[in-house]
């Protein structure tokens, strides 16, 4: 990690709401922005704000979300979602959230993120992976 990786750091995105990112199971007249979608778009803001301030071979995985979906986002409008490091912990990171659309504030929520080594990581789902298929033989 690198030592601008600090509490304070923020970075908003906009998503344009197409129909991929919206419900279907109240029509077409009921499609609005899903909170699956919210929540993924969330954790990609919240990662790429830490990936510009980690050192090669790190990246960053989810360990805790929460997330308030306030108000209906529609087909057609955007969303900024707005993600702010509140705390950095050793390799453990808090970000504070914040979505909103042209009229709404939309959602909130707080969502924890660790700092890996993307090959020590690897190399402890391989032997996970081993054991389960070993498991799975028996």
């Amino acid at each position: 990690m690198k030592s601008s990786l600090v509490a304070g750091l923020s970075l908003t995105r906009r998503y344009e709401i197409d129909t991929e990112r919206t419900i279907d199971f109240m029509g077409d007249e009921g499609r609005v922005y899903a909170t699956p979608e919210l929540l993924w778009d969330t954790e990609v803001v919240c990662r790429d704000l830490a990936l510009a301030h980690l050192d090669a071979g790190e990246d960053t995985v989810g360990t805790r979300i929460e997330l308030d979906h306030t108000a209906p986002t529609l087909v057609g409008m955007w969303v900024e979602i707005t993600a702010t490091i509140t705390e950095v912990k050793g390799r453990a990171l808090t970000f504070a959230i914040e979505a909103r659309d042209a009229f709404d504030a939309v959602g909130k929520g707080v969502h924890t993120r660790f700092v890996v080594d993307v090959e020590q990581t690897k190399a402890r789902l391989k032997a996970k992976a081993a054991k389960a298929k070993a498991t799975a033989a028996q």
